[in-house]
């Protein structure tokens, strides 16, 4: 059996508003997981990741993703955070009310 590749982005939630963030290459954070970095070493990725965690006054619960390359940029692997991405999970708030 082969090893997948290794792929990750970095992930948080805005600490005011809730808001799924990514850490982006520009180390920004980005409400569109379009914009993040997504990372093929894992060195890289860990120091993405302490450099996203010392933001603790932006971000809640900083923590790294398996991802893959999509089309429009990186996209998750996991339904757990495709999920997350959507917005809360019933209708009329967030993200989701503007699709009403």
């Amino acid at each position: 059996m082969s090893k997948k590749p290794f792929s990750q982005i970095v992930t948080a939630n805005a600490l005011i508003e809730g808001d799924v963030i990514y850490f982006t290459a520009q180390s920004t954070w980005s409400r569109d997981i379009a914009d993040a970095e997504l990372f093929t070493d894992p060195d890289r990725a860990n120091a993405q990741l302490a450099l996203a965690n010392s933001d603790q006054s932006v971000v809640a619960g900083v923590y790294l993703v398996d991802a893959t390359a999509g089309e429009d940029g990186p996209e998750p692997v996991h339904f757990r955070e495709d999920f997350r991405m959507t917005g809360p999970s019933n209708y009329h708030h967030g993200k989701q009310a503007e699709l009403s």
